[in-house]
């Protein structure tokens, strides 16, 4: 009689599919239909592709979500909020790149059966980072238009840290947003590197050798050229 009560007590009252709330409230019956099934793979390591990139994918997702959510922060003058979703933002960064070395356990001889069933299939495609090169800009904006309120330039901002706590703070996020992009991009470049060939083609036509440039691509050119500018300012002090 109590174990029936129990489970009364505790049944779904969440609408849709699903045995229990966990699963209509996270709607895990879609989320898990989402990948291939055995028989409709071409190579078992399907799954592993697939999973590393939806899950990359929603990463992403939440992350542009928080920045663009920080950028208005960032507008309104609210610098606390805007730091603690954009500290959020990077974390998601640093996640899909630990993630992406999942791949690095799929042999380069047998990806080429799953590559085979990716027509056109490009990371260069991926909603993702077609969002963070969207959503990146505004954010910048939005920061330099902060300093210029406060009548300083970035290297001021630098040399008076302290004066502006928040808007430092901001900076270092700005920075740190930008650095844990290149470090993806650079680990994604080796991983291609590592499981195609680096003086190949990809999917899409495009030589590997082009993820290499973009490695060194910066969305905040003016905050690296504030390092330069503190250090040669440094030497003209000693």
């Amino acid at each position: 009689m109590h174990e029936k009560m129990t489970e009364e007590e505790f049944a779904p009252i969440l609408p849709g599919p699903g045995e229990s709330d966990y699963e209509r409230y996270l709607r895990t019956d879609e989320l898990l239909a989402l990948q291939k099934t055995p028989e409709e793979m071409a190579h078992r390591d399907e799954l592993l592709f697939q999973t590393t990139h939806q899950s990359s994918e929603l990463w992403l997702k939440l992350a542009c979500y928080e920045v663009e959510t920080a950028t208005a922060h960032v507008r309104a003058g609210e610098l606390a909020a805007a730091i603690r979703l954009l500290r959020r933002a990077t974390a998601c960064i640093e996640l899909i790149t630990t993630q992406i070395h999942m791949l690095e356990h799929m042999s380069p001889w047998e990806y080429q059966e799953v590559r085979r069933v990716l027509g056109h299939g490009s990371g260069f495609d991926s909603p993702g980072f077609n969002a963070v090169r969207r959503v990146t800009p505004p954010l910048g904006e939005a920061f330099h238009e902060l300093v210029r309120g406060e009548g300083l330039t970035v290297v001021e901002l630098y040399r008076r840290g302290r004066e502006f706590e928040e808007l430092y703070g901001l900076a270092e996020l700005l920075i740190e947003w930008d650095e844990r992009i290149t470090l993806w991009r650079a680990h994604h470049f080796k991983l291609v590197e590592r499981i195609i060939g680096g003086e190949v083609v990809g999917t899409q036509g495009t030589p590997v050798e082009v993820l290499g440039n973009l490695v060194a691509k910066s969305r905040f050119p003016e905050l690296w050229r504030a390092r330069n500018e503190l250090t040669a300012l440094a030497q003209l002090e000693d």
